[in-house]
Parts: structure tokens; sequence; C-alpha cells
């Protein structure tokens, strides 16, 4: 899974523990999903996406596997 995590999180001028205090997870946890070690649940997503007041499709996409 692809995301644009840290290009929304710099349009918002967030840091990594100021996301993760909004959305209830730690630093590290941003830190992974960004990163693509870690893909957060339905729930996150859904809470990252409110986040940033965008489609949870507009930070997340599924990588073309053909």
């Amino acid at each position: 899974m692809k995301n644009r995590l840290k290009v929304a999180r710099a349009e918002h001028n967030l840091s990594q523990a100021e996301l993760a205090e909004k959305v209830g997870v730690s630093r590290q946890t941003i830190n992974s999903i960004e990163t693509g070690r870690y893909i957060p649940s339905t729930t996150l997503a859904l809470k990252l996406a409110r986040a940033f007041a965008m489609a949870t499709e507009d930070i997340f996409q599924l990588e073309d596997t053909d």
C-alpha cells in the first residue's frame, strides 16, 4: 500500500508527534506508516483522513500488482 501521509502532514504543518496525538497513536506508529513498514487498520486510516479533512483514498492507495 502506498501513502501520501508524510506529504499531507507537511502540507498541514504537523509534526509526527502532533498528528499522533490527534489520532491517538504513538509517533513511532506515524513514522512506520510513512515509511511503509506498517499498514494502518481501517479505523486508523479513517482517523488520519479525518484529521486532514481528506478522503481516505487521497492518502492511501493500493499498489498495482499487475
